[in-house]
């Protein structure tokens, strides 16, 4: 078993002192989790968190560090509803769905340029709420980004010439087999959970690995291909039920 620690939602507003928390353990265990940045945060909830006013030098800090910076949507506003037609059928609102390509191209390169200006390197995205269309993928490839955390299966994947890192539960829940990825709500968070997190690194440090060795498990054989499909259906089945 592998896991990649993804976290959602950073933004110059939010939880900061779990967030310092986090920092302060990942550097004991020499964790490098995938943090995924908003670049232009419009969402009100979020806005109500305390501000961190040097938040792009911290951000900065945690690439140079080996921590992957990846671009999570542009400005969290949830616009469309996707009536379950979005492309992992995931349901709920959406930033990115619906939208024409060039709306969708125009926020995928407003939100790099943001991280150019802050020298930030950026080859990684993953939507709010994991909502997509055909055209969020095209907008992604015509602004050279190639991979994306969210998808179904226990490894990474290829697929319309994106490299698909799956995201499969929103608790933090593990089976023993296959690369699992976390989807991690600071803002969600009070002591408690953060002591869960911190208890799953201390037992679990050895499973943890950094975005690099996570990509580097990719497979397209057809046995991965047929695995990666069942649980597709099996999670479909049970949003459907449910």
């Amino acid at each position: 078993m592998k896991i990649l620690l993804r976290f959602d939602d950073i933004t110059e507003n939010m939880n900061w002192h779990l967030m310092d928390k986090c920092e302060k353990l990942f550097d004991e265990y020499n964790i490098k989790p995938v943090m995924g940045v908003i670049p232009n945060n419009q969402d009100p909830i979020l806005k109500s968190f305390p501000k961190r006013d040097n938040f792009w030098k911290v951000v900065k800090s945690w690439q140079q560090k080996g921590w992957e910076i990846s671009m999570h949507g542009y400005n969290h506003l949830y616009n469309q509803k996707t009536f379950k037609k979005d492309y992992f059928k995931h349901g709920g609102r959406s930033e990115f769905f619906g939208e024409t390509l060039n709306n969708q191209s125009d926020k995928i390169i407003k939100g790099l340029e943001i991280f150019k200006k802050n020298q930030i390197h950026i080859r990684s995205f993953f939507a709010p709420n994991h909502t997509y269309d055909d055209n969020t993928f095209v907008a992604l490839k015509r602004s050279g980004i190639f991979e994306v955390i969210d998808g179904y299966g226990f490894k990474p994947y290829t697929q319309n010439e994106i490299k698909f890192i799956p995201q499969l539960f929103f608790k933090i829940f593990f089976l023993p087999f296959g690369l699992q990825t976390t989807q991690i709500h600071l803002n969600d968070m009070n002591e408690d959970d953060f002591n869960l997190l911190k208890d799953l690194i201390e037992k679990k440090n050895q499973n943890i690995v950094n975005y690099d060795t996570a990509l580097s498990l990719l497979s397209d054989k057809k046995i991965d291909k047929l695995f990666n499909k069942l649980i597709y259906f099996i999670l479909i089945l049970k949003r459907k039920i449910f």
